[in-house]
């Protein structure tokens, strides 16, 4: 039996690529903003495309944020894709204007300094020691971004009883992070629904986390 897995329909994201990239490898798939659905899914895909600030507001709209909050206090597994793995942020910044993310990680989204943006097209990543996401995926390895805002500097720690997130980093004009795996909380700034054999093994990786 298939994982079932609920892409989160909040007016922003891919949802059709999502939906199919996910039944390729194995899913069951419902594409729906009922809070319902996206809570007792096995698996929660929440994808974004567009300004942060227009994605927290269709986030909220659908009660997103609770619902991504309310399935991590449970221990169940979200994945954030693009501008939806940016919005577990505390804060974007876009054009001066600051707007609050859903803070499940302390960090600012802002533009990236590069000579051409957006950043759109293939790029290698440098995954850690450890990972589960990128498991049986080469290290030359291209995935697929269409951004020109990312998280710059990771300032989650380890402390005492807390394990660091796994944090995967990307560069175009500076570094910036590519994925992180967070316990039942993983992200993407990348399209694994749009990166081919290298996405599509990425997401049965994150598959067989799913309980």
């Amino acid at each position: 039996m298939g994982k079932n897995v609920t892409v989160l329909d909040y007016g922003s994201g891919n949802l059709r690529s999502a939906e199919r990239a996910l039944a390729r490898v194995g899913a069951n798939v419902t594409v729906t903003s009922d809070p319902e659905a996206a809570m007792e899914a096995d698996g929660l895909v929440v994808p974004g495309v567009g300004a942060f600030a227009a994605c927290m507001r269709g986030l909220k709209s659908v009660h997103g944020d609770r619902i991504v909050g309310r399935r991590l206090a449970a221990g169940r597994p979200v994945l954030g894709i693009c501008v939806g793995m940016q919005i577990l942020f505390e804060t974007g910044v876009e054009h001066g204007v600051t707007t609050a993310g859903c803070g499940e990680w302390p960090g600012t989204v802002e533009r990236l300094e590069a000579p051409v943006l957006p950043h759109m097209g293939w790029n290698t990543v440098k995954a850690p020691e450890g990972t589960v996401l990128f498991d049986g995926i080469g290290a030359d390895e291209r995935f697929y971004f269409v951004h020109s805002y990312g998280v710059r500097a990771w300032e989650l720690t380890a402390g005492p009883g807390f394990t660091a997130p796994l944090v995967t980093w990307a560069e175009h004009g500076v570094p910036f992070v590519a994925a992180v795996e967070n316990g039942p909380l993983t992200a993407t700034q990348f399209h694994p629904e749009k990166s081919g054999d290298a996405g599509a093994r990425l997401l049965a990786n994150w598959l067989g986390t799913l309980g």
